[in-house]
């Protein structure tokens, strides 16, 4: 960690400054994950709620000086404009609607490089991790992607395997999260590390968020219906729901969280009552009636997203579920309410 003593606006003279942060917005970025992110950073810069930069510091940057859209919309101006990556502690990219990844100016990219270079930890919040990728910047490092973007990251980046059954990563000098809430907690996993616990612990709390959350917690996900606070077996849940529509084993499973087989199924046996197996026959199935019930997708194609090869099978197995057929099923969801 570099120590600065800045004099400025609102920074008593002589105050050390612990924690600077540039920011790059890609273009739609994500707001959520950036305010999320930042005001950790503000609250935990000053006593109380008065925002002044004391103790950490923050700058929007920019090759134009032009106000950055949102994928809402919303309108950010810059700071300042791109310049040495060495005065700050840290470079973070916040990412945002995929189709817009390409499009980053390529003075944003050699910036990047730079600070990468100059041994300046980098940061990708949401998408900003596919940014990093794009800039060459992330070979070798594990990276934290949304469950939601998972077959993306796959697909735009061959041969790359990211991680998307944490909350964020730090690999040395690589960080990254989903964004959302996460965003949050990786600012204040930063604010804990360069400032201290209780400013960390202040600023989640005032944006009503309990606790910090530790780098190895499980991505919230809505569709997974079991609750269980193992970690093992919620992280295997996060697995399966990532490839619903293309099973994997148990094995491949448990080799990824590095367990034996045979203990993952004691853990899924003694929280669940039930075998992995059967806990992802129920996730393909509770999958497809959510599809069955709000969608107008033919049984075929929900069969097939969902992972079963034989409709015939698929119309089985859901009725012996839900001792309905899908077309009985989606014939009641559409039957109007009485008021």
């Amino acid at each position: 960690m570099r120590e600065r003593w800045i004099k400025g606006p609102g920074r008593p003279n002589g105050e050390a400054l612990q924690l600077s942060v540039g920011f790059i917005l890609a273009r739609h970025f994500t707001l959520n994950a950036f305010a999320n992110f930042i005001d950790v950073l503000r609250l935990a810069a000053d006593e109380g709620d008065r925002s002044r930069p004391i103790r950490c510091a923050w700058s929007v940057l920019s090759n134009t000086m032009h106000p950055v859209a949102s994928s809402s919309g919303v309108m950010v101006e810059p700071n300042e404009r791109l310049g040495d990556p060495g005065k700050f502690d840290y470079i973070a990219v916040i990412g945002g609607l995929i189709d817009e990844i390409p499009n980053l100016n390529s003075e944003y990219l050699r910036y990047l490089q730079r600070a990468a270079a100059a041994k300046i930890p980098l940061i990708g919040v949401c998408t900003g991790a596919f940014v990093l990728h794009h800039a060459g910047l992330m070979d070798g490092y594990r990276c934290c992607v949304s469950w939601f973007h998972h077959a993306d990251f796959l697909e735009q980046f061959d041969g790359l395997r990211p991680v998307s059954n944490q909350i964020f990563i730090v690999d040395r000098d690589r960080l990254t999260c989903p964004g959302g809430a996460s965003a949050a907690h990786l600012a204040a996993f930063l604010v804990e590390k360069h400032i201290g616990k209780a400013p960390a612990t202040k600023s989640l709390h005032i944006m009503m968020i309990n606790e910090a959350e530790v780098e190895e917690s499980p991505q919230p996900s809505p569709t997974l219906d079991f609750n269980t606070s193992d970690p093992f077996v919620r992280k295997a849940l996060l697995l399966l729901q990532q490839s619903l529509d293309a099973p994997i084993s148990v094995s491949q499973i448990a080799t990824h969280l590095g367990i034996s087989k045979r203990r993952l199924e004691r853990h899924f046996k003694r929280v669940l009552g039930t075998s992995p197996q059967a806990a992802f026959i129920d996730m393909r199935l509770s999958l497809a009636r959510q599809l069955i019930e709000n969608t107008d997708k033919s049984f075929t194609t929900i069969a097939v997203e969902c992972g079963f090869s034989d409709s015939s099978h698929f119309s089985r197995m859901f009725r012996r579920r839900f001792a309905s057929t899908p077309r009985e099923c989606r014939k009641s969801a559409l039957k109007p309410t009485n008021p």
